[in-house]
């Protein structure tokens, strides 16, 4: 008998034993799924155990800040108070002076309307007994300034007198707030539109006239209108302002010799040396020392 036969189950039983435990080893290495490298696998930490009170963040496991607007659960109280400003209205603004009051407005009617038709002379004029007014609707005027005269009764001669003219707009320097913007660039630094000067008119000329004429040869502007209730001419704009262009109480007035007629420029005839001022107001002829004429 020789080696191989009677040693070969000796040297075949462990090559058959090598070879099944390598192949068990190829073969199951390949069925096992691939565990996660350390840095994909997520951290998971055992719960604390609750004791009432919030767990203090581990060095290795840092909290992250909670946002500064966001109210924590620990702090109830400062939630509702954030909530409460959140919904508080605005204080109400302080109450603000009323307007002044403008004159109750009557048309000529209306002013009127106690007419008699029966007159008497009061300081050179015809006063209806019933409105104590003309029939233009003017007041009496103070005893010893002139009375009012018609233009169409003017007579107007070739005799030439003199007087003086201005044309003032400074108290909207006092009012720029109220002016409107874009004629704010048109009032004067010294508030002078017309600078006094001497001026000539003829006999029997009036207020109007004299304006009329000088604005036209000192290329000022002025607009006006006739009223034919009040038989006079009104001015509602020189060098681009109008009434109403600083304010509801802003206009033109005009004032003689340190008076405020209660009357249209058309009405007023001039005499020799006369000093003739006008005047723009934005107070209703309060600024101007002319309220009384306005009923004030």
């Amino acid at each position: 008998m020789t080696f191989w036969q009677k040693n070969k189950w000796k040297i075949i039983a462990p090559v058959l034993i090598v070879l099944v435990l390598a192949a068990a080893f190829v073969f199951g290495d390949q069925n096992i799924p691939a565990q996660p490298t350390p840095a994909e696998q997520p951290t998971v930490s055992a719960p604390a155990e609750s004791t009432g009170e919030p767990a203090e963040p581990t060095p290795e496991e840092p909290t992250p800040e909670e946002p500064a607007d966001v109210p924590t659960a620990e702090e109830p109280e400062q939630a509702d108070e954030s909530a409460a400003k959140e919904t508080e209205q605005p204080d109400e603004p302080a109450a603000e002076e009323p307007p002044a009051e403008l004159p109750e407005f009557q048309t000529p009617a209306e002013m009127g309307a106690g007419a008699t038709g029966e007159y008497e002379e009061i300081n050179g004029m015809m006063i209806d007994t019933g409105t104590g007014k003309d029939k233009y609707l003017t007041d009496p005027v103070p005893e010893g300034r002139p009375a009012p005269v018609e233009p169409e009764d003017a007579e107007v001669s070739d005799a030439e007198y003199t007087c003086t003219l201005s044309i003032s707009c400074a108290t909207i320097l006092d009012n720029m707030d109220l002016c409107k913007e874009e004629k704010r660039e048109l009032v004067p630094e010294d508030g002078w539109i017309l600078k006094p000067m001497t001026v000539t008119f003829y006999e029997g000329e009036s207020v109007f006239n004299v304006l009329q004429r000088t604005c036209k040869q000192q290329k000022i502007h002025m607009e006006f209108v006739n009223t034919p209730a009040y038989h006079s001419a009104y001015i509602e704009g020189i060098h681009n302002l109008y009434e109403f262009d600083v304010g509801n109480l802003s206009g033109w007035m005009y004032k003689v010799n340190d008076w405020f007629p209660n009357y249209g420029c058309s009405r007023y005839r001039l005499q020799d040396g006369d000093v003739v001022e006008w005047k723009y107001t934005c107070d209703l002829g309060s600024d101007v020392g002319g309220g009384s004429a306005v009923g004030g």
